[in-house]
Order: structure tokens, then C-alpha cells, then sequence
């Protein structure tokens, strides 16, 4: 699982942040004044990039959380199967299965055999972001 640590404080709308195990991008964040006792805090609110739920955490500014690591990388659709495509990375050919985004129905529809397609790498789990080239392509 690859992360790198930030301290809360660091972080601002569209970052990414791990919440209870799942990526998430960061949609809205606020900080509170320090008050008589104790330091600021943050209001984060994001949405997990798997899921699509929302999440919300408060913690102090100073608070150490993961930051998921994104890899962005290229392959090629080889298989439609149904909820589930199979995936050649473009680099070092590996061969996997990836979920349909349930999210971009347009980009869902328009996964064929033979589409290049830009996928990231998050946390160790792919998820299918754009069409890059090929027949799908208008």
C-alpha cells in the first residue's frame, strides 16, 4: 500500500486523502480559530475515488494522515467482461482486471477491445480515468 504522510494543515480542496482506508479527493476544508484550550482543527470533507461516498474527518491541523500515492499510467483494453475489464499496462505489459467507472457512464460505454485507456494506480488498485486514443474515440 503506497501512502506518504502530510500533516492535515498542508492539505487544500482537490488534494487526496485517506479516510478510514479509502482514497478520497478533497472537495471542501476549513479551519477553526485555535481556542483557549488546545490548537486549530480542520473540517475536511471529500469523496472516496472508488466508492463515490462521502467522507468527513476533524482532527487538529497538526494531525499526521496518509496521503495515497498516485501512479498514473497508460494500458489497453484487451476484454469486456461485463462490470470488469481486463487491462494491458502499456509499460511493463502486465495483464489485470480493473471495475468499470460506475460514476462516467459515458466512459463505461465507450470501453472497447483495443482502447487505450489512462488508468491510476491508487493505493495499489486501478481505477480507469479517460479514454486516451483508439476506436472508442469521437
Amino acid at each position: 500500500m503506497s501512502v506518504n504522510y502530510a500533516t492535515l494543515g498542508e492539505l487544500k480542496k482537490g488534494s487526496y486523502i485517506v479516510i478510514d482506508g479509502e482514497p478520497c479527493r478533497i472537495v471542501e476544508i476549513s479551519r477553526a480559530k485555535t481556542g483557549k484550550h488546545g490548537s486549530a482543527k480542520a473540517h475536511v470533507v471529500a469523496i472516496s475515488l472508488f466508492t463515490g461516498q462521502k467522507k468527513t474527518m476533524i482532527a487538529p491541523v497538526d494531525t499526521r494522515v496518509q496521503v495515497p500515492v498516485i501512479e498514473k499510467r497508460v494500458g489497453q483494453i484487451l476484454a469486456d467482461m461485463g462490470d470488469m475489464v481486463q487491462i494491458m499496462d502499456l509499460e511493463t505489459y502486465d495483464t489485470f482486471e480493473a471495475e468499470k467507472p460506475k460514476d462516467d457512464e459515458k466512459l463505461a460505454a465507450r470501453l472497447q477491445p483495443g482502447v487505450t485507456v489512462e488508468y491510476w494506480l491508487i493505493m495499489g488498485k486501478p481505477k480507469i480515468m479517460r479514454i486516451r486514443s483508439g476506436s472508442g474515440e469521437s
